[in-house]
């Protein structure tokens, strides 16, 4: 295990919270703008989002053959970890069990694969659509919630660089997701491989009523010579 190579030569960390803290901004604003418009036409649709906070951390796995996948670790807020606890800690001894994690995953996970389990990837600029997911598990822990699960996502290495971008983001804008401020990502088996990656805003999507650049992790990789 070793930490990404390259990994804030063009993005130094204080600039990614900077960034995200600006996106925060942006936010704020987006949600004073929208409850503006709430007040100027009530019995509109238009809600204030986002509604769930989560600072997520990238775990980019590789084999011999090139990458395998990424580890996505999700840490939620207060809030909406207090509701899976009241709704899924069945024997409320403040811990999920595998049974209960079950259930998690049935009711408070799957649903979200109908937006790519908002993990939305690009391999030489080609969507690669996020299909399912494994080993998922989801952890009360003095009394905040996490999910882990892991994306399969194979592309070969070759003599010349592939490039990937994974960009986590929910479409509606109800949950946002934030890259965490120490150790966002890190790479797992990639001593055979060149790598060079950067966290950075993904300006060619943006989402919110287009004032939202979601950010992702750009990643480039290849066969050392």
């Amino acid at each position: 295990m070793e930490q990404l190579s390259t990994f804030f030569k063009k993005v130094p960390k204080n600039k990614i919270a900077d960034g995200q803290m600006h996106m925060i901004r942006v936010v704020k604003q987006g949600l004073y703008l929208i409850l503006f418009l709430n007040v100027l036409f009530m019995g509109s649709d238009v809600i204030a989002h986002p509604h769930v906070f989560i600072v997520q951390r990238l775990k980019v796995v590789f084999d011999n053959q090139g990458l395998a996948g990424f580890g996505v670790e999700w840490h939620f807020d207060e809030m909406f970890s207090s509701m899976i606890a009241m709704d899924f800690d069945q024997n409320q001894n403040s811990t999920l069990e595998p049974a209960e994690v079950a259930v998690v995953k049935e009711k408070a996970f799957s649903y979200i694969a109908e937006y790519d389990y908002f993990i939305f990837v690009k391999i030489d600029g080609q969507s690669f659509k996020v299909k399912w997911i494994k080993d998922f598990n989801a952890i009360l822990k003095n009394g905040k919630l996490s999910y882990h699960f892991f994306v399969p996502c194979h592309v070969k290495a070759h003599e010349l660089f592939k490039e990937i971008v994974i960009a986590t983001y929910d479409p509606t804008y109800y949950t946002a997701i934030f890259f965490a401020k120490k150790r966002p990502a890190r790479v797992e088996n990639g001593d055979r491989f060149v790598i060079e990656s950067a966290i950075k805003e993904d300006k060619s999507t943006s989402i919110y009523f287009g004032m939202i650049n979601p950010w992702a992790l750009f990643l480039k990789f290849k066969l050392k010579s």
